[in-house]
This record gives structure tokens, C-alpha cells and sequence, in this order.
């Protein structure tokens, strides 16, 4: 009993200060949390935007739960980008995965019939500055438009303008670079898979859209 008295003597002081700055934290919280997801999903919408350059607006059709590469369960918001005549000019969601320094959270664009990738971009990312945030610059993140909507693959060395399944690694952000891949990968086919089950898209067999391989050139171009 003594040590009890003790010890609520010596710390009394550091027990009021702990709960009286978690009050405030949670207030905090409790009131910027419309702000911020708000802010996220003005972010999200700009990065599906530019992705799908010829959407006008996009139309949340669904939301789908897919396991990530360590079996945990991740909802993906899936949306329809429409034209300015109602029409589907693709299709866009998040993703997410682990990086090197934390969870890295992506916008991934696919053509109307989830056939061919037509690109992604970071919603969030904590990647090391200067090495893996790099995942966010153009050279890097247009291996990716018109890649085919399948398996891809990391290489070391390779033309990053030839369109393929080969995405060239990030020199000096290898971890970084492969949790892309990976996040991508991991997600389009379980995404593509329950789309069709839902009667969203058609479902394409093991048609190869690639044909020969070719160099990469406009945005526009590359991918509709």
C-alpha cells in the first residue's frame, strides 16, 4: 500500500499531463477529421484526373476487399471514370502495400475493358527523400502506361520506353520499386477477377493485347 501512495506521489503530475494531452489529441482529431478526408478525396479525384485524362467525372461503383501479400484484408474503392457523354473510359482504385519506410497507398488506372494499365500515382507515401520517393517522378511512373493489365516484372537493366511487362528498377530504391510492382500486381488481378464475377467488365480469357513490342509515346497515345 505504501509503494501504491509512492508512486501516485511521485507521478500524479505525469498522469494528469498524459490524459489531459490525449483529450486533446482526440478532440483534435474528432474535429479536423472531416477536413482531411476530405483533402483526400479532392487529392484522389485530382490523381484520377490525371490518369484519365479523357474522364470528366468519375463514378464510384463499388467497394471490394482483396488480401494484400501478407493475408491482410484491404477495401479498394473502385471507380468508373465516364466521358462527357456518360460513356466508360476506364477504370480507377486504390491499393495499397508495405514500402521501406511505411504503407505505401496508390491510384491505379486501367483502360475500359482492364486491359491495359494506363498508370498510377501516389496518394500516400513515405518513401526515403531523394531515393525512394522517386516512385513519384515521371520517368519512373511511365513504364507503367500501357503496360499490359497482368503480371509485371522488375528488372534490373532494360528500355524504360519500350512498352511491356518489364518495369525497370529504381537505382539505389530497389525496395521501393518492387512494392510498387508488387502493390500493382497483387491488386489488379484480384480487382479484375471480382469485376467480373460482378458483370462490371467482360471477361477477356488469356487474349494478349500486346502484340509487338513497341516504344513508348504520348500519354494519349500509349494507352486508349
Amino acid at each position: 500500500m505504501f509503494k501504491i501512495k509512492h508512486f501516485i506521489r511521485q507521478s500524479w503530475l505525469l498522469i494528469i499531463s498524459s490524459f489531459c494531452f490525449g483529450l486533446l489529441i482526440a478532440i483534435a482529431n474528432a474535429a479536423w477529421s472531416p477536413r482531411i478526408e476530405q483533402n483526400k478525396i479532392d487529392k484522389l479525384n485530382c490523381l484520377m484526373g490525371g490518369l484519365l485524362t479523357k474522364a470528366e467525372s468519375f463514378e464510384h461503383t463499388a467497394e471490394l476487399e482483396i488480401e494484400s501479400a501478407r493475408g491482410k484484408k484491404i477495401k479498394s474503392n473502385i471507380y468508373k471514370a465516364l466521358s462527357d457523354r456518360g460513356r466508360c473510359v476506364g477504370w480507377a482504385f486504390n491499393a495499397s502495400g508495405p514500402g521501406f519506410a511505411d504503407q505505401i497507398e496508390l491510384v491505379i488506372a486501367v483502360d475500359k475493358d482492364f486491359q491495359k494499365i494506363a498508370g498510377f500515382d501516389c496518394l500516400a507515401s513515405n518513401e526515403t527523400p531523394g531515393f525512394g520517393d522517386r516512385i513519384k517522378l515521371p520517368y519512373y511512373r511511365s513504364q507503367f502506361v500501357a503496360a499490359p493489365a497482368g503480371k509485371l516484372t522488375l528488372v534490373k537493366t532494360g528500355d524504360t520506353e519500350k512498352i511491356d511487362s518489364e518495369i525497370v528498377v529504381i537505382s539505389g530504391a530497389t525496395v521501393s520499386s518492387e512494392a510498387v510492382v508488387k502493390i500493382i500486381n497483387n491488386s489488379l488481378t484480384q480487382i479484375k477477377d471480382q469485376m467480373q464475377n460482378k458483370g462490371l467488365i467482360v471477361s477477356s480469357g488469356n487474349q494478349d493485347i500486346r502484340g509487338a513490342p513497341a516504344k513508348r509515346g504520348p500519354k494519349s497515345e500509349a494507352w486508349e
